[in-house]
């Protein structure tokens, strides 16, 4: 605990660690997905993800067991994790840095979509001004038509689409959860399920290559205990903003490891959906407060 500091500061500081982190395993993620299936990598990445899981279920000393409440919505948010993760492997593989972070900052966006549906949430004419705003982005950074569509391409838009899936459903009944369920099964479901492909897609790795996916294991565990601390500490609508500071690591580290630039075209679409993405959660915080306000 960082002493002396707000709560929502020391939220929006862990917030940065951790999506620090995630954006220095984003790097090794592409490294690998040069010699090998994103399958494989992230088969291999979860075979050291899982004995971390498993030593944060042995020292959990919330109560309940580790059986889900609502059974049915872990498998959906399971099978949203498994795809988020494919998804978000395979366009790291095949894309630059930064392509890749503009199209998943849209995630903001699908979550207010599909709240609505989902969580019966009403959004008023200026989230919906912000919705389009950002789909607006989505098409300024892909630009169908006159720029090549990649698979990487597809990948991220199906990745962030399964990634706001899986945040509507925690929001939807993360609060009956014990914590370590929420992480258990749909990293148990990734295990599987890539175990089950990989023998298809398999590549005999070197040794320095294994201890490179065992880097992106832990650094994916440590990340993850860095936000559950930041959500535990600060707001939502502090916390999460802190993510589109992996789009300034992207653009050091796609310049100076694997020599990528930002064009001005991708920059104006990322631009556009990370202040949509900011502004639908400013509106998420002004109606938190009404409501407050109203009890």
């Amino acid at each position: 605990m960082m002493t002396g500091l707000s709560h929502n500061l020391q939220g929006a500081i862990y917030g940065l660690i951790a999506f620090g982190v995630w954006a220095t395993h984003d790097v090794f993620i592409k490294m690998l997905g040069a010699h090998y299936s994103s399958v494989q990598v992230l088969f291999i990445t979860f075979v050291f993800y899982m004995p971390l899981v498993i030593g944060m279920i042995v020292m959990d000393r919330t109560k309940g067991s580790l059986w889900p409440v609502y059974p049915g919505w872990m498998v959906t948010r399971s099978i949203a994790t498994i795809v988020q993760g494919l998804g978000t492997f395979i366009a790291f593989a095949h894309l630059p840095l930064a392509h890749c972070y503009a199209i998943l900052f849209a995630m903001p966006v699908f979550i207010t979509l599909l709240a609505m549906p989902m969580l019966r949430e009403s959004v008023g004419i200026h989230r919906w001004l912000a919705i389009i705003a950002g789909l607006i982005g989505i098409l300024v950074v892909l630009r169908p038509g006159y720029a090549e569509l990649s698979i990487g391409h597809g990948a991220a838009l199906i990745s962030a689409l399964a990634g706001s899936l899986n945040s509507v459903i925690t929001r939807k009944v993360g609060h009956a959860e014990r914590m370590v369920v929420q992480v258990l099964y749909p990293s148990l479901a990734v295990l599987i399920a890539t175990g089950m492909m990989v023998p298809f897609f398999f590549t005999p790795p070197s040794l320095g290559h294994i201890g490179l996916n065992g880097l992106i294991g832990v650094m994916s565990f440590v990340a993850l205990l860095a936000i559950l601390m930041a959500y535990r500490l600060g707001e939502a609508a502090v916390v999460a903003p802190m993510q589109y500071s992996q789009m300034l690591w992207a653009l050091l580290y796609g310049y100076v490891i694997f020599s990528e630039t930002l064009d001005l075209v991708t920059g104006l679409g990322a631009s556009i959906v990370m202040a949509s993405g900011l502004y639908i959660l400013w509106r998420e915080r002004q109606a938190g407060k009404a409501a407050l306000a109203e009890a």
